[in-house]
């Protein structure tokens, strides 16, 4: 939200009302500006500040290979709602080229709105111009509300089994 402050978002001030129309949801191509907002969005459904992290993905995801790389934003009213982010990837552990997505996150008060689905619709439309018929993610087991929204969306266990080692 350019022009605001997070806390006054979050004590209601300036707050998008739950159930506006999905219609008015502006997706763009994130800025530097909008950093603060994707941390404390990303914060309230991970229960992490990631400032770090977020900046990082943000710098090179700016650099080129525009076309492959996705980095985007919703915006009601000029106030950043969600995010999303993912690149096309190519020929990785033996797979065809597909669009993987790394992060997807709505304002938890707003989720109902689509806002998610527009996200995902339109990183789906930027893998296909990019030449890819397939899109991924990763989700961990236990959380049955993002696993329930991508399956929404069409996506299904794939043929990869995500397989992880503790490195003491």
């Amino acid at each position: 939200m350019r022009g605001g402050n997070w806390e006054n978002v979050m004590s209601g001030e300036n707050k998008v009302a739950v159930g506006e129309v999905a219609r008015e949801v502006h997706i763009r191509p994130a800025e530097a500006d909008d950093l603060a907002w994707i941390v404390k969005l990303d914060e309230s459904a991970t229960g992490q500040a990631k400032p770090r992290y977020w900046q990082n993905l943000y710098e090179s995801f700016s650099l080129n290979r525009t076309g492959c790389r996705a980095f985007l934003v919703a915006e009601i009213n000029g106030q950043v709602v969600g995010f999303i982010s993912g690149e096309v990837r190519d020929f990785e552990f033996g797979a065809e080229s597909c669009g993987w997505v790394f992060a997807l996150t709505v304002d938890p008060a707003i989720r109902v709105n689509s806002i998610g689905t527009q996200l995902f619709d339109e990183i789906c439309r930027i893998f296909a111009d990019a030449g890819v018929r397939k899109v991924r993610t990763m989700i961990e087991h236990e959380n049955q509300l993002v696993i329930a929204f991508f399956r929404s969306q069409g996506l299904m266990v794939g043929r990869f089994i995500g397989m992880e080692k503790d490195l003491d």
